[in-house]
């Protein structure tokens, strides 16, 4: 009985950090065109200082130039990345041995994709925002890798405690 009782409390601790991790997008989706712009170019600019050598000698409009030439790559690792967590938190409120693996991703997969649909079109709604197909299915794509990695952890996990039992 205490195995299923760790097994409830881990899966709505990770249910609890999905929907705060829902926030934390809703948030950054709700940033206007001028904001979220703002915070590419200074994540940009910090790449920038981390690994390009010689980038603190460039004058203040080539380092501008830089950051703006990754601006679109930093966007779409961002969606990415965020709904790569998610994926993950999904899959940890949902796991558990009693399911099928087909079923550990599909409803992850399922839920995030569908809050990415939800936030896209949030997004029409931020002035300078727009919804974007094709930042839906990264985003989906991202759920699709969290929620993986997520069975792929809690598998092994499983497995060594099962050896630590046997």
């Amino acid at each position: 009985m205490d195995k299923y009782l760790n097994v409830n409390i881990r899966k709505k601790v990770f249910f609890v950090l999905a929907v705060c991790w829902m926030i934390v997008i809703f948030t950054f989706s709700a940033r206007n065109a001028e904001q979220s712009t703002g915070d590419s170019t200074s994540i940009g600019i910090l790449f920038g200082q981390m690994f390009v050598p010689g980038f603190d000698e460039m004058d203040e409009k080539e380092q501008m130039a830089f950051a703006g030439m990754i601006d679109h790559p930093i966007r779409k690792t961002a969606h990415a990345t965020e709904y790569a967590v998610l994926g993950f938190l999904i899959a940890g409120s949902y796991d558990d041995r009693t399911k099928k693996r087909l079923r550990l991703i599909r409803v992850p997969l399922l839920a995030g994709a569908l809050y990415a649909v939800s936030d896209e079109i949030h997004q029409m709604f931020v002035p300078g925002r727009s919804c974007q197909i094709s930042d839906m299915l990264l985003d989906s794509c991202g759920v699709l890798a969290g929620a993986l990695a997520g069975m792929l952890v809690f598998t092994w996990r499983h497995h060594e405690k099962k050896k630590r039992f046997d």
